[in-house]
């Protein structure tokens, strides 16, 4: 039976989930449909209790990650660790929560590098900075540094990364003063707010974590290949918890390949 999948957010417009999952569907031979679809802050609960049982399973972006967790019947240890959810499954009229994002950011990272992990500073305090943040201490960091406008915003993805089994240090500082430090830098922040100033503190980490793929590239991937340095993208993440969301949904294998090449064609890049 042909089912139906979505990616839910706002703004939407602009996600290249359809086009990774819909070549995904092609790759497999399913005769599966993957919609964007608008969803604001605070819609997510109706938006559920519209869909019928032709719907199997609904990625989740910003402003929905952490909405979501109370509304779902199970929710997988990693979602629970993260506070937020990037996966829907939908199964005899129950929903079930998961966190693509940790393993996927760990897959993306491990890709491109494959040294110590020890410490590293996240640009943004918000769902993704939490997941990925998580995804680093998998690895072995122990030390993170959130720089984030407002540490009082930080709270939420402080508690959850202060959660992870290692106990990692944690520590909230300055966007507007403070400098990157560890091996990894992961920026979860908007193109326009990468000013030079805040570029020039974060010059010392050697491997960049750029979570955004559109604009690309932002102002800090620039600078990352410029310098040379190891520069793991937006695409990477969202191709490797696309993947995952994939087998989640179909049950199948995912054609990580077909998957990324159709979403370097959807932002006009090269591999």
């Amino acid at each position: 039976m042909a089912l139906r999948c979505a990616v839910l957010g706002d703004p939407i417009a602009h996600s290249l989930s359809p086009a990774l999952h819909r070549a995904g569907y092609a790759a497999t031979g399913l005769d599966w449909t993957y919609e964007a679809v608008r969803v604001p802050a605070g819609g997510l609960a109706e938006h559920l209790a519209g869909l019928d049982g032709t719907w199997r399973g609904l990625s989740l972006t910003m402003p929905l990650k952490r909405e979501a967790m109370p509304l779902a019947d199970t929710v997988t240890a990693r979602a629970g660790l993260a506070g937020a959810a990037n996966t829907l499954v939908l199964v005899d009229g129950e929903v079930h929560a998961d966190n693509t994002d940790l393993p996927g950011a760990a897959a993306a990272l491990r890709e491109q590098y494959a040294g110590p992990v020890t410490a590293a500073t996240i640009l943004g305090a918000g769902a993704t900075a939490a997941s990925v943040g998580l995804a680093l201490c998998d690895l072995g960091a122990r030390s993170l540094v959130l720089l984030a406008r407002d540490a009082d915003r930080a709270a939420v993805t402080l508690a959850a990364l202060e959660r992870h089994p290692a106990r990692p240090s944690v520590r909230v500082g300055s966007l507007a003063d403070d400098p990157a430090e560890g091996e990894v830098l992961v920026s979860t922040i908007p193109a326009a707010a990468q000013a030079d100033d805040l570029l020039d503190r974060c010059a010392a980490p050697p491997v960049i974590f750029e979570v955004l793929y559109a604009p690309w590239p932002t102002p800090l991937a620039t600078a990352a290949a410029a310098a040379g340095r190891i520069l793991i993208g937006g695409l990477d993440l969202l191709v490797h918890q696309a993947a995952l969301q994939f087998e989640a949904f179909t049950g199948l294998p995912a054609p990580l390949d077909r998957m990324r090449a159709a979403g370097h064609d959807a932002l006009g890049t090269t591999a």
